[in-house]
Order: C-alpha cells, then sequence, then structure tokens
C-alpha cells in the first residue's frame, strides 16, 4: 500500500543497520520519507540510495518514486505536521503514515499523542 513513513531517530545506527531498513522501507511501499533527528540526512541519503538500488539505478517509473525530505533544526510537532498537510505524491494519494521510532525504549503512546496533536492543530508550530 502506497504510503508515508515519519523516521524518528533518537540512537546512533551502524550504516549496515540504516541501509537495511532503509530498503525495507522503500520495499514497503513507501512514497515520501521524512527523517528527523541524529544523522537524519543520512537517512535521507540512504533512502534515496535504497530506491535506486531497486530499479538498478536506472530511470524511475513516477509511481515508483520516493520523495525523501529530513528535518534536522525543526520540532518534531512541526515535521508531523507536515506529513499530514504537505508530504503529498501528485498522483497516488498516500492515506497511510507509519512512524518508525529508533530508541531503545517504547514510546509508542507518547509518540502517538504528540503525532495526534501535532495534526489536530491549524497551522505549523501550534
Amino acid at each position: 500500500m502506497p504510503s508515508k513513513f515519519v523516521v524518528i531517530i533518537q540512537d546512533v545506527v551502524s550504516e549496515e543497520w540504516r541501509d537495511t531498513i532503509s530498503d525495507w522501507i522503500v520495499n514497503s511501499g513507501c512514497l515520501y520519507m521524512m527523517a528527523w533527528g541524529n544523522d537524519c540526512s543520512k537517512w535521507d541519503d540512504s533512502v534515496d540510495f535504497a530506491n535506486l538500488s531497486k530499479h538498478d539505478f536506472g530511470d524511475i517509473p513516477d509511481e515508483n518514486s520516493v520523495m525523501t525530505t529530513w528535518h534536522e533544526k525543526e520540532p518534531l510537532s512541526d515535521v508531523f505536521w507536515y506529513s499530514k498537510f504537505c508530504a503529498n505524491d501528485p498522483a497516488i494519494k498516500l492515506e497511510k503514515t507509519i512512524i518508525l521510532d529508533i530508541f531503545e525504549h517504547d514510546r509508542k503512546s507518547e509518540i502517538l499523542k504528540k503525532f495526534e496533536h501535532s495534526i489536530a492543530a491549524d497551522k505549523i508550530g501550534e
């Protein structure tokens, strides 16, 4: 199912692990990936590379193109808001948002509460 991913990176991970997860993200149907946190620009590059690799470094069909963004100096709440109101594909409706929290402890309820609060705001930064 075409989807968007918000990747929250709190823990430092190996390049190999990042690449494995990036491959999984691309192969899971992600068409828009937003990275936030530690080394978020490396995650942006890694998902780009995974998508290129999936297509043998040739032309990528529009319906398989993965948009990637990294949000190094923005609050997480702004990234969540962006994921709801700005992260869209021009041709395919992305109804599903997957939040991948890379952290050693389970924060599911905390993260979901922050996500729900952020997307309920009328504008970014609320």
